[in-house]
């Protein structure tokens, strides 16, 4: 029978479960990419996500041609569209990679459906390394604490190794018609900023492949040691490729332990965003609300009384040299240092008093590795109303951190050189004052 291979956040053929399962079909498939930002719950891309996803469904599509198999492109919601793509190419099974958000709400209902009228329909594990069932307390429920999760992520069945490339597989021979990429117009929200953005970036399977060899072999040595110090680069630089599977953490898992680097630190970080993913997977809606629902009583200015001051935080104007680079690093690349992200964000919502979800939306617009799980799981981290025992001693120092991690300030002057022109919005020391002063009133709230 003809199966219907649905790409979602899983932009590879590499470690690609559904693929390699479809690829046995001795009918052929059909590669479908389905853009759903209409279904109930699904959170719309932003620009420079949007931009990501255009320049990695263009190489995902030579790819899959250089093997005869065109990439169907078709846009509107799941429930509607699959079942039509069926119908068109007269596909006996439908073969996807679960996620983990509102998204597998909609995935059961469908598989529901096409089971019922004569479709199989099966789901495969291929984002993660654990399903969220697999790891929990010993009272069945959910990690709210990082350290003994991981613990338990690494007392697990080390996951599976990583599927090669499908051997062989064909076009099955009704292909239905497919949008033009081009029509979608992915890259228009992102004119702003692409410019450097594109000169930043080399996106797909084979970068990201690349990316993790080039790590490995010249920055794992150092990661524990530099990874802090945002004028080095001493990341990995994968969370893109991660955010939009052109790469799978099983295939970073073993690569990195296959190496014989000291990745032990590296890994971890790999288990933040299982983690990240985990705790998505029960709270769907983690990028509206805080975890901790006393922070609902948390007192926030008002949009019309901070206007100002988010836009100096936006345009990286703050009078904070490490505040201001970090915010032109992401403007202008689509990126910022993870140690700087943590001190934009603190500066937001300790010193600035303005909600982390207005950061955090801004995040999402900005970022190439905007995740649903992970951005607002770290902004609620950093905000104090995430998975967090004491957000009471949390607050960032930007001056502080800078002297820390920048003393010879290059990383603030490669970003911001111009952010001493500026004069300091907020006095440190005053709105530190006044955040713990907001926490008290969410210390004493009620459980919500």
């Amino acid at each position: 029978m003809t199966t219907l291979v649905w790409f979602r956040d899983d932009l590879r053929i590499a470690d690609h479960p559904a693929l390699a399962a479809g690829c046995e079909d001795p009918e052929g498939i059909v590669a479908l990419y389905l853009l759903d930002e209409e279904s109930e719950g699904i959170r719309p891309l932003g620009g420079a996500a949007r931009w990501w996803l255009h320049e990695s469904l263009t190489r995902l599509s030579a790819v899959l041609a250089e093997r005869g198999i065109p990439l169907i492109l078709r846009r509107g919601t799941a429930a509607q569209v699959v079942p039509q793509v069926v119908a068109e190419s007269g596909a006996g099974r439908v073969l996807w990679n679960r996620r983990y958000g509102a998204e597998r709400h909609h995935d059961a209902e469908l598989k529901q459906r096409l089971r019922a009228d004569g479709v199989e329909a099966h789901s495969f594990r291929g984002g993660l390394l654990f399903e969220p069932g697999q790891i929990t307390t010993r009272t069945g429920d959910l990690y709210r604490v990082y350290s003994p999760f991981w613990r338990a992520c690494l007392a697990a069945p080390a996951p599976a190794k990583p599927l090669p490339e499908p051997a062989h597989g064909q076009a099955a021979a009704a292909q239905p018609a497919s949008d033009d990429l081009a029509d979608w117009e992915l890259r228009r929200g992102a004119a702003r900023w692409c410019g450097e953005i594109a000169g930043r970036w080399d996106v797909g399977e084979a970068a990201a492949v690349a990316q993790l060899r080039s790590f490995l072999r010249d920055r794992a040595a150092t990661y524990e040691a530099k990874r802090d110090t945002p004028s080095i680069d001493a990341g990995s630089g994968l969370s893109p490729y991660l955010r939009w599977g052109e790469i799978s953490p099983r295939t970073v898992w073993h690569v990195a332990l296959e190496s014989g680097a000291n990745v032990g630190k590296f890994l971890s970080e790999l288990g933040w965003r299982e983690f990240a993913a985990h705790t998505a997977f029960a709270h769907s809606d983690l990028h509206l609300r805080g975890l901790d629902r006393r922070f609902d009583a948390f007192p926030w200015r008002e949009e019309q009384d901070y206007a100002e001051d988010l836009t100096a935080w936006q345009r990286g104007q703050t009078g904070f040299p490490l505040v201001d680079a970090g915010m032109q690093e992401l403007w202008r690349t689509g990126i910022m240092h993870n140690r700087v992200r943590m001190v934009v964000a603190s500066f937001l919502t300790k010193n600035l008093l303005i909600d982390w979800r207005v950061g955090e939306a801004w995040f999402w617009d900005t970022l190439v590795d905007a995740d649903a799980a992970s951005n607002p799981f770290n902004w609620q981290w950093v905000a104090g109303c995430g998975v967090d025992s004491a957000p009471y001693f949390r607050v960032f120092n930007p001056s502080t951190q800078l002297a820390k991690f920048d003393p010879e300030r290059r990383y603030a002057d490669q970003w911001a050189p111009e952010s001493l022109l500026h004069p300091e919005i907020v006095d440190l020391r005053a709105t530190r004052v006044r955040a713990l002063a907001g926490y008290d009133v969410v210390r004493h709230a009620p459980p919500a």
